[in-house]
């Protein structure tokens, strides 16, 4: 596997991201743009996109915050995930910046792509097909569903699936409601999954395994790996 950061840039702001995929054979083959967490591109993100190597993919982390900008700790990083929640224009241009890097890898077909992420990188990834980017499609894990401006989800061309804990309290029965409603009345593509006795952050392994806001569920977390790749399989077909 290669694997190695990319520095690139979003207008006038540096970014770093991640690349990862099998070079030992020339095929072309599906690309997948993963969105971290709000803790940016880190040691979880590079561990996912190797997991998605092993697959048969090649990966680009998309970097949102900006090059060096890695926020530790619940309060930091809700702070700098807030800048981009408040400002859609900009979270959407960086999403944008990150889907021209995963096209640049010279073995990703660029008419085969999806973009993945986990809670706010799973916002942000929604975000990007609400653009109309040209993705194939969307996975979200425990992630948010709001959007400022609903009705741009008449420009999504990608199919949709999201993977969210039904006891997950960060994403409230009235914003999954209202993404439902959303999706329904721009006729997508759309799936929505929700895991009984499951909360928020479901996937992260590095997380405690009870919690009320936010625990590990390691049978959510391997049911969700499962419908990811059955997506997978279709979309790529």
């Amino acid at each position: 596997m290669k694997a190695n950061s990319v520095d690139y840039k979003e207008g006038a702001t540096a970014c770093e991201g991640w690349a990862a995929y099998d070079d030992s054979s020339t095929p072309k083959r599906p690309g997948v743009l993963l969105f971290p967490d709000w803790t940016g591109v880190g040691d979880y993100a590079q561990k996912r996109a190797a997991m998605l190597v092993q697959l048969g993919y090649a990966v680009f982390c998309g970097d949102v915050y900006g090059k060096g900008i890695r926020p530790s700790g619940q309060e930091a990083c809700a702070a700098e995930m807030m800048k981009y929640l408040k400002d859609r224009p900009t979270l959407r241009a960086r999403a944008k910046a990150g889907f021209e890097q995963l096209k640049k890898l010279p073995v990703v077909d660029s008419s085969r792509t999806a973009a993945i992420g986990y809670c706010f990188g799973g916002l942000v990834a929604l975000e990007l097909a609400r653009t109309g980017a040209q993705l194939t499609g969307v996975v979200g894990f425990h992630c948010n569903l709001n959007t400022p401006n609903p009705a741009d989800a008449k420009n999504i061309k990608a199919k949709i699936l999201v993977l969210n804990g039904a006891n997950d309290p960060v994403v409230p029965d009235t914003e999954t409601l209202a993404f439902e409603k959303e999706m329904r009345e721009a006729k997508v593509d759309w799936q929505l999954t929700r895991y009984g006795n499951t909360v928020h952050s479901y996937t992260q392994w590095f997380m405690p395994r009870e919690g009320a806001q936010a625990a590990y569920n390691e049978q959510s977390d391997k049911r969700s790996w499962i419908a990811m790749q059955d997506f997978f399989k279709e979309i790529f077909a």
